[in-house]
């Protein structure tokens, strides 16, 4: 089933025993984002966490870590829980080829029932904000999905984007947002400071479990995320106009804010405990200047912790970030299998090929670095055979370990794009980036001695199903 907005997928998973409602007071800092951490840490089948006892506020309601298990993940779309990762990511494959599925226009949108506007604006009021690691630089909002339209096209649905970026809270209204080279918003900003124009901006939080999905997914500056999130939900997205900008926001959301990125304008923002697992340092961001805010009676603040992974944000960007790699590669290779790139945001990415010819792998390596991801992201690339499941890491590490000789199937290619996030750039947004080929050598390259490979007994895939059968059943 596909959910309109977040408290109706919070029902589902208390339903579901996948939402933790903790009762007892609990302090803002450390414990909401220590208990988001611990999340991480207890398994795959962590819960969603529901705090409405926090001291300092008079009627907080927050909930972390809805992504934040692949049982939780299965569910926002609509799977079993019990779906493994791997049938999650085949699912998500198949219903990317349902895209577009155009959204649908409700009018009465919960987020109406309140709104503060000019000199009433205070932030503040309306949300319970906390700090995520004791170095952040302040109240972050960070699974916030940010509408903004191309300036030079504003009627252009398909050129509007949805997308997810780290805001800092540096005024009671004002944010601080980071508009990261490779994603829409930031060609946006570009176009408009071009023009000497503000940019206007529709910042949405507590959305439907489907919409932070694909606000995270790298697609074509032209494809919507709204009528992908309706072919991943399997319905029309229902989507609302916001007052003020008229843009089209998701109809369920608990908060909209709405405003503009002042043109040339720019304030220090960060530090962030981010996705790497490493603090990011403070740069000079764009400035958000809030004109109006709407919102639900007695909003729910989602938010989202990150640090070390695994963290939700790793269970969140996973299939998103797959799916469109292996469609874009597949059709300009069909030969492509398979693609994992589950780890650290896709900055390390695995694929199964068969090949055309030597030499064949690395070129997929090549231009899986130069898709709409890869190019801010993908800076490591494994290639493995068709026969190697890439999200089987002993099978990777055995094809690494034993196909691979260093001085000739280890590609290193210097000063590339990265995101300037990456810990290791140097200097920061500029990398080297690598292709490990392990795959076995085709004509004419005859380097190697992989003739007589030992393969499965025939008798072997009826005996694993028969042995989980037993082990079901003790």
């Amino acid at each position: 089933m596909a959910y309109d907005d977040l408290r109706s997928f919070l029902d589902a998973l208390e339903k579901e025993g996948q939402l933790l409602r903790i009762g007892e007071e609990v302090s803002p800092e450390p414990d909401l984002a220590a208990a988001a951490n611990a999340a991480g840490r207890i398994g795959e089948g962590a819960p969603a966490l529901w705090f409405d006892n926090v001291t300092g506020f008079t009627d907080a309601r927050i909930a972390m870590n809805v992504h934040g298990s692949w049982r939780n993940h299965a569910l926002a779309l609509g799977l079993p829980k019990e779906t493994s990762t791997r049938e999650q990511v085949e699912e998500f494959a198949r219903r990317w080829d349902d895209f577009p599925v155009a959204p649908v226009r409700r009018e009465d949108p919960p987020w109406r029932e309140n709104s503060v506007s000019g000199d009433e604006v205070n932030l503040f009021d309306v949300l319970p904000l906390f700090r995520l690691n004791d170095g952040d630089g302040g109240f972050y909002l960070d699974k916030a999905a940010v509408v903004s339209r191309d300036p030079d096209e504003p009627e252009n649905f398909d050129k509007q984007n949805l997308g997810i970026y780290r805001i800092e809270v540096i005024g009671t209204d004002r944010l601080a947002l980071q508009p990261v080279p490779m994603h829409d918003i930031a060609q946006h900003v570009r176009k408009a400071e071009e023009l000497d124009e503000d940019l206007p901006v529709a910042i949405t939080l507590g959305n439907d479990p489907v919409v932070p999905i694909v606000a995270g997914m790298p697609m074509a500056y032209d494809q919507s995320e709204y009528e992908m999130a309706g072919a991943l939900r399997g319905e029309p997205m229902p989507i609302a106009t916001a007052p003020l900008t008229g843009f089209d926001v998701p109809w369920g959301s608990e908060v909209v804010i709405e405003g503009f990125i002042e043109s040339r304008v720019r304030q220090i923002e960060g530090p962030f405990g981010e996705f790497t697992g490493h603090y990011s340092g403070g740069r000079r961001m764009p400035v958000v200047r809030i004109e109006r805010i709407s919102y639900r009676t007695r909003p729910i603040f989602e938010s989202l912790y990150l640090g070390m992974p695994w963290t939700e944000c790793d269970y969140l960007v996973g299939p998103n970030t797959c799916v469109p790699l292996l469609k874009q590669l597949r059709a300009e290779f069909p030969e492509v299998k398979a693609v994992n790139a589950m780890y650290t945001h896709g900055l390390l990415v695995i694929i199964s090929t068969a090949k055309r010819y030597g030499g064949f792998a690395k070129a997929v390596g090549m231009r899986a670095m130069t898709t709409p991801h890869g190019l801010g992201y993908v800076s490591q690339v494994i290639l493995v055979d068709e026969d190697v499941d890439p999200f089987d890491l002993p099978q990777v590490m055995w094809a690494q370990s034993a196909k691979v000789n260093p001085s000739e199937d280890v590609v290193v290619i210097p000063n590339l794009s990265v995101v300037e996030l990456a810990p290791a750039s140097q200097p920061a947004g500029v990398t080297s980036k690598m292709i490990i080929d392990a795959t076995t050598p085709v004509k004419p390259d005859v380097r190697g001695n992989f003739g007589t490979p030992t393969k499965d007994l025939p008798e072997t895939a009826e005996w694993a199903d028969r042995l989980r059968s037993l082990i079901a059943d003790r």
